[in-house]
């Protein structure tokens, strides 16, 4: 069967656009489902499950305003000009979907660990995680009803993030803060693949 290449890739000087796969971690409830959403040009793949009685003790407590959760990911895309396209792996961010990560990440360039300032234990894996397999990430703390709830410093220290690891604050729900903090990490996974780390 013989394919054709589409007009649009032909008017732009016959380039096909690459594909970049990223990640995006985190805990539980910080805003991951939502980083994805706000940014993807196609209708986002969830799987959201609604939390029922069963998941009291097992998921986060106090958090009365979320009824679904992620149970195995959520998938978008958008295009950067003609030559780019990222599709976007959610995790999960309970603790008991961890051994799904392997499989989400294999083939990523990079991650993007979002961070609740009220609750930062819950990234301590994400970081963890990333760091121990070296793979390029920047950390994006959520700021929640447009505020956070601890320094940029603060954080970095808490998590122990490394100087050369990217941070900085982004609206889940917004599509220019979340676009900035995608070419954010694009630009780091480039700098330390040029660098050979």
């Amino acid at each position: 069967m013989a394919f054709k290449r589409s007009e649009k890739n032909d008017a732009r000087s016959g380039a096909v656009p690459i594909p970049v796969k990223i990640v995006v971690a985190g805990g539980y409830a910080v805003g991951k489902t939502t980083f994805v959403g706000s940014i993807s040009e196609i209708e986002p793949l969830t799987t959201e499950a609604s939390l029922t009685s069963h998941s009291q003790g097992v998921d986060i407590a106090g958090e009365a305003a979320k009824t679904s959760t992620t149970v195995a990911m959520d998938f978008g895309r958008i295009s950067l000009g003609d030559d780019l396209i990222l599709y976007l792996f959610g995790t999960p961010g309970q603790n008991r979907f961890q051994f799904m990560w392997d499989d989400l990440v294999r083939g990523a360039i990079g991650a993007v660990v979002v961070v609740d300032t009220s609750r930062l234990e819950d990234c301590f894996a994400a970081v963890d995680y990333f760091e121990s397999a070296g793979i390029p990430f920047v950390v994006a703390i959520n700021a929640f009803f447009g505020r956070i709830h601890h320094g940029m410093e603060d954080v970095r220290e808490a998590l122990a993030i490394p100087h050369d690891v990217p941070m900085m604050v982004t609206d889940a729900r917004d599509r220019a803060s979340t676009k900035a903090t995608l070419l954010e990490l694009v630009q780091h996974a480039l700098t330390r693949a040029s660098a050979g780390v």
